[in-house]
């Protein structure tokens, strides 16, 4: 995309004045093509986004545009470089590793209080989500265990079963689409999707058990693997990345 404008930078900087309902709409769906771009890595981490290039890739005015920047960066997906403009987030290895270390400490105490609290109805859900993980033919084939956003998505779903309304604002709301974006981008290969899928499993059996010790311990031993898979692979393509001497 070419640099960002002058004019462009200033509305980065700047709030627009409050938008109306049909705006914020539009807004609305543009964040969600956004921010599954950046996940999906179709908007690669580091890349330079600009008003003008977006506004002409999506079709959409700039009022609307700049609704659906500001939530992506209150979201952690983007962010303001100095002297440089927007670009899509990219973490270093140790920030990367902080995120999960954050993550295994809350969705373990998650998944504890999950078997405290969730109903029969609630961890039925939990099983009919698998139930859709399992057809799914990413997970068939081992490639990349995909789980689609919100409702389909397990780990929301067990940090709704908490109860808990501020591990909800952390887990799904401030932490989600970050988190979202390196668990799809360097999700496993091979027998690793099968693997969590058994262990989500497992995490639901706990959980409908009402056996919180092992619904906690369950959790932090999954997402520990999954943050050493992740940590792996994220290595690999920085080591990938690097010019050679």
């Amino acid at each position: 995309m070419r640099s960002i404008t002058k004019a462009a930078s200033r509305s980065l900087e700047h709030p627009v004045e409050p938008t109306t309902p049909a705006v914020r709409t539009l807004a609305e769906r543009v964040f969600h093509q956004l921010q599954s771009a950046i996940v999906r890595g179709e908007l690669a981490p580091g890349s330079k986004i600009t008003e003008p290039g977006l506004s002409k890739t999506y079709g959409i005015s700039r009022g609307p545009l700049r609704e659906a920047m500001r939530r992506l960066e209150a979201h952690r997906l983007i962010e303001r470089v100095p002297h440089v403009g927007a670009r899509v987030v990219k973490l270093s290895m140790k920030e990367l590793l902080e995120l999960f270390d954050v993550r295994e400490a809350l969705e373990s105490m998650a998944a504890r209080l999950a078997a405290e609290h969730m109903g029969p109805k609630e961890v039925q859900g939990l099983r009919d989500v698998l139930a859709v993980h399992e057809g799914q033919s990413d997970l068939q084939r081992g490639e990349a265990y995909y789980q689609r956003e919100g409702d389909l998505d397990f780990h929301y779903l067990i940090v709704q079963g908490s109860h808990n309304k501020m591990l909800m604002n952390l887990l799904c709301d401030d932490l989600y689409y970050l988190v979202r974006l390196y668990r799809t981008q360097f999700s496993a290969s091979g027998a690793r999707p099968q693997r969590a899928f058994v262990e989500h499993h497992r995490i639901v059996d706990a959980i409908e058990a009402g056996d919180a010790e092992l619904a906690e311990l369950l959790m932090r031993r999954h997402v520990s693997a999954s943050r050493e898979n992740v940590a792996n692979r994220y290595a690999a393509m920085l080591a990938h990345d690097q010019p050679d001497p």
